[in-house]
């Protein structure tokens, strides 16, 4: 038998190590891994359904790493012209590039290829939309805050490069669709302001279509655009680890705590687990889910263009922007400037950039410097909440236009009507949509200081002695108790007294006043219900009487 032999101080016994053993000694005596498994393998994370959501962003990740790297061994970027001579009879003597041919080889004639694609390009749907409500779900409970800013600017910009990695990823197969979308973008730069021809002609390699822009795509989508994203992953997931993962308020939670399961064993059997029940899904999606037909939509001719053609969902708000814009222009000194189509271009990332810069302005508004671990309940945060769902209503008004076509055909609408809906709902919809989530969230604080202060209603009628009817009530447990009172209610910022006792005037800043006026509309008395107090807890439970 094969073995190190060491002895002990206690029994001088020999003890023979294993080969595992043997291997970890080593790597431990020049890395320092036991003192780092030690210290860091009983990590606690608490256990929350919302927390699955950026699990989902990771593991749709990795499954779009991998299957990406078996479509590079088939995918041809390339813009020479052929003449196809495949399996897929329609297609047969048709005109097309390489890359539009060895795409609908890889769906036809690679053994497993379109399973793979299709797993691909659902894997990349459910990427995005899992960064969104991820992201949602940090913005909703205030999950941002000190010292977590920076990480939510890295998860913004993930969300960001997201979009335009799945932009130059479904132009690359050069079909009617992708051809289609990618004409979209070119006529997006052709309409910035002095140099949108230099840089049309730059990434296009002169007029459009051009020879170069798939083979320019390519290295960017496999390359360039998933090594920055895998880093910021890296660093966003060492910043979750450094910080600690926020937990909801509850008996023992605190901002100094973490209260959940350990690493290992419990939290890394549940999170294998999760990633192979995502892959599963997402091999069903692609094994019974068709998605993006190439074979069907024919290689892509900058004189056609097919009805219906729709962007990735992800894309449905920067098109709806761009349809229902009205053609303004402006003609001067010899040159156009094509405000229906710069103005939208322009607004794509600005609305994006609001959910972004969000953060820093609550924290100036609040002027809080303090670390924040507990995460908020949507209701106490009112004007966020509002400000959240008010994004959210935009974001789906402009999904509309995007798609206005396919409203009209099927529903067998006026796409006049369309469009004027959505010219007047990106404006309505999003203000109805704050106040009325602001007003829900108040009646729901309003919900919660009644049941601290009166318990939870059981439906059980009694009489009293004198005739009256009343409802018993059931006193809540301490632990709902305290889940209902534990957040905080932040006075909002004042500039105070502008002349001082001697009649001196201060000077004070418009950014002051700024502040100012937001505090209040964000902290103020009409922003937030003031939670139940202990002295009005104990002055209820006396004089309750009958009541219990």
């Amino acid at each position: 038998m094969s073995g190190r032999i060491e002895r002990t101080e206690t029994t001088a016994r020999p003890v023979r190590l294993g080969k595992g053993e043997r291997i970890a000694d080593w790597a431990d005596g020049r890395l320092g891994i036991n003192t780092l498994a030690k210290s860091q393998m009983r990590k606690i994370f608490p256990d929350h359904w919302s927390f699955m959501f950026g699990e989902i962003c990771l593991y749709s990740f990795i499954i779009l790493i991998l299957t990406g790297t078996y479509l590079t061994l088939f995918f041809d970027p390339s813009m020479t012209e052929v003449t196809y001579d495949g399996s897929y009879v329609p297609l047969k003597g048709i005109l097309m590039t390489r890359a539009y041919e060895s795409t609908v080889d890889i769906s036809m004639e690679v053994r497993g290829g379109l399973l793979i694609r299709q797993i691909h390009h659902w894997a990349a749907l459910v990427f995005v939309a899992g960064m969104l409500v991820h992201m949602m779900r940090v913005f909703f409970t205030g999950a941002f805050r000190k010292p977590r800013e920076l990480n939510w600017t890295f998860g913004w910009t993930l969300l960001f490069l997201g979009i335009i990695t799945g932009l130059t990823g479904y132009s690359l197969p050069d079909d009617m669709l992708s051809g289609t979308g990618i004409r979209f973008a070119q006529g997006a730069i052709l309409a910035t302001p002095v140099i949108g021809t230099y840089l049309s002609f730059f990434l296009f390699g002169g007029e459009f279509p051009g020879d170069d822009i798939i083979p320019r795509l390519y290295p960017i989508h496999i390359l360039l655009l998933p090594g920055i994203m895998l880093g910021l992953v890296v660093v966003h997931l060492i910043l979750v680890f450094y910080h600690k993962h926020t937990q909801f308020a509850g008996p023992g939670k605190t901002e100094k705590n973490v209260v959940g399961a350990p690493l290992l064993p419990v939290y890394i059997a549940k999170a294998g687990g999760f990633f192979f029940l995502v892959f599963g899904v997402l091999a069903i999606m692609g094994g019974l889910a068709t998605i993006n037909p190439v074979w069907l939509m024919g290689p892509y001719r900058p004189d056609l263009v097919s009805t219906g053609a729709q962007p990735d969902w992800y894309l449905g708000f920067s098109e709806g922007l761009i349809r229902v814009m009205p053609g303004w222009e402006i003609n001067a000194w010899g040159h156009t400037l094509n405000l229906g189509v710069f103005i939208p271009f322009a607004l794509f990332p600005l609305i994006l950039l609001a959910i972004g810069v969000y953060p820093f302005i609550e924290s100036w508004v609040k002027g809080d410097r303090r670390e924040h671990h507990i995460a908020d309940r949507p209701r106490n945060a009112p004007v966020r909440t509002g400000l959240g769902v008010a994004w959210l209503a935009l974001f789906g008004v402009l999904m509309v236009g995007g798609g206005n076509d396919l409203w009209v055909t099927h529903f067998h609408l006026s796409i006049n009507a369309v469009t004027w809906f959505v010219r007047i709902g990106a404006f309505v919809v999003p203000a109805l949509a704050f106040i009325v989530t602001h007003r829900i969230c108040l009646g729901l604080q309003s919900r919660d200081h009644e049941k601290v202060l009166h318990g939870r209603e059981t439906g059980t009628i009694r009489r009293l002695p004198h005739g009256e009817y009343v409802e018993i009530h059931e006193r809540l447990p301490q632990a709902e108790l305290y889940r209902l009172t534990a957040h905080e209610q932040p006075r909002p910022y004042e500039i105070g007294p502008v002349v001082d006792a001697n009649g001196v005037t201060r000077k004070v800043r418009a950014s002051e006043r700024i502040r100012a006026r937001l505090a209040r509309a964000m902290y103020g008395p009409k922003a937030q219900v003031p939670k139940a107090t202990p002295e009005e807890y104990l002055a209820v439970r006396r004089g309750e009487g009958d009541h219990h």
